[in-house]
């Protein structure tokens, strides 16, 4: 099936979406594969259509415009959405508590299963971009036999909502295609917030592979995106050797006044199940910190970047299970890491400031074990602590906030520029003494240490903090 039977031209300048939404519609009623024309340039327009895609599609060298600069009908809509022809099915839980990984139900097929409780507030956020939180929620997978896959993060005595997905037993693949976005130009004060104009994955078992995106035509003013390739609420995705720009920074004021940045991003996951990332990059320069880091994610369960080169990884409102970063260099906004679990790096390089940033906005809290393993960290500019993390404990995030327990070391070389004062492990991460933390942050137990070489030939310590120098066992093996 070809976007061309339905009555694209494919010439750069025909609105070829209504015909590739034709297209996909037809080929979804008759469970067909779509394939884009090489050599052709499909331009998609300005309006709010939505291309639902149901079967394997391979857009090959196939190529896209994305014209935002003069503006879009609906700046919020995807451009292509992949979705499942599955429709949900009834499912009854009345609570559920923190690490359950079984329920007493059986199922015709394994499910995606999301939860809410409306009325408990977690990341309750702290700084310039402060918030009252959002409300508890979660995904996790529902087996036929009732196994729960990806652990229950809270406890749950009443559920708002619940929405439970089959999850198809075949997988779907998205193929190709070169997407050029000319960026938006709208001003900071005009109403619109994040942008989409994308590719939306809300389908389970979705392979995304070789897709590239690009972006020009960025101004001084502009609106940020929530990322080009946006999976959200499903489970065992996988994007193998996709490219995709990261996006220049925009100011706006924040809630307390002050200005902030404006994340926008290439990579975006939200409530995902077993997510994976191999052989991705970016576009641009991973160093270039004119442009926001370029992947994104919030409310994650078992994530992996493996073999890939990007800016940055981060999870905003939390992964648990497990988060690996493997094989991979990260570029000038490193690791960030909310959440609980293990995580590990291993073979890679990380250039950030810190080798991993526990984001403090969030409460750096990570309730688990850290992993590190024959990795290199090279900052490039001013150095933080190895482990970048800070709570004094007076804020309430919507959970209790800990330090990793165990922090585990196993070959890892420092390269620091010039003039460094070598490797602090941790820093200052309760600032100032208090006569009071209502909110207290848990320490780290114990860091065990087998080959750390570092470049300054100055002796590591643990703290500029003695509460975290008392608290730490060292175990310099």
């Amino acid at each position: 099936m070809t976007y061309e039977a339905f009555g694209a031209v494919g010439d750069g300048v025909t609105d070829d979406l209504p015909a590739i939404q034709k297209a996909h519609e037809f080929a979804n009623q008759h469970r067909l594969p779509v394939r884009g024309k090489p050599g052709a340039t499909y331009h998609l327009g300005r309006r709010a259509l939505v291309a639902l895609i149901q079967t394997d599609t391979d857009w090959g060298s196939s190529r896209f415009i994305i014209d935002d600069s003069q503006g879009v009908e609906n700046s919020g809509r995807p451009i292509f959405e992949v979705q499942s022809t599955l429709k949900p099915v009834p499912l009854k839980i009345d609570r559920l508590k923190r690490d359950q990984t079984k329920l007493d139900v059986q199922s015709a097929t394994d499910l995606v299963v999301y939860v809410e409780d409306k009325n408990t507030k977690r990341f309750i956020r702290k700084g310039g971009n402060q918030n009252d939180g959002t409300s508890q929620k979660e995904v996790f997978v529902l087996k036929q036999d009732g196994a729960i896959v990806g652990a229950i993060d809270w406890d749950y005595e009443r559920i708002t909502k619940i929405t439970a997905e089959p999850i198809d037993a075949q997988t779907l693949y998205l193929r190709g295609g070169i997407f050029t976005n000319i960026a938006n130009r709208a001003k900071p004060e005009e109403e619109g917030g994040y942008w989409a104009r994308n590719i939306v994955i809300r389908r389970s078992r979705t392979v995304v592979e070789g897709v590239k995106h690009q972006v020009t035509g960025e101004q001084e003013h502009g609106h940020p995106y929530r990322g080009f390739l946006s999976i959200e609420r499903c489970a065992q995705v996988l994007l193998k050797d996709c490219v995709v720009d990261a996006r220049k920074v925009y100011y706006s004021k924040g809630k307390t006044g002050s200005s902030v940045p404006m994340g926008t991003y290439g990579y975006h996951a939200n409530l995902v199940v077993d997510f994976r990332m191999i052989g991705c990059r970016m576009g641009n320069d991973i160093q270039d910190r004119s442009r926001w880091g370029v992947v994104a994610s919030n409310f994650m369960k078992n994530f992996l970047v493996e073999k890939c080169v990007l800016s940055r990884v981060d999870v905003h409102m939390g992964v648990s299970g497990s988060y690996i970063i493997r094989d991979s260099t990260l570029g000038h906004s490193g690791l960030n890491a909310i959440g609980r679990g293990h995580l590990l790096v291993e073979n890679s390089t990380i250039h950030g400031r810190s080798f991993i940033s526990f984001r403090s906005d969030y409460g750096s809290t990570w309730e688990g074990d850290v992993l590190i393993r024959n990795s290199r960290w090279a900052p490039l500019g001013s150095v933080s602590s190895l482990f970048d993390m800070h709570n004094d404990g007076s804020h309430d995030f919507g959970y209790p906030c800990h330090m990793p327990k165990v922090i585990r070391i196993e070959n890892l070389t420092v390269e620091f520029p010039a003039g460094s004062k070598g490797i602090n492990f941790f820093g200052d991460p309760l600032g100032k003494a208090r006569t009071e933390r209502p909110f207290p942050y848990r320490l780290t137990e114990t860091i065990e240490v087998k080959g750390l070489k570092d470049n300054s030939g100055i002796e590591p310590k643990i703290s500029d903090n003695p509460e975290i120098v008392k608290a730490v066992k060292w175990v310099n093996r």
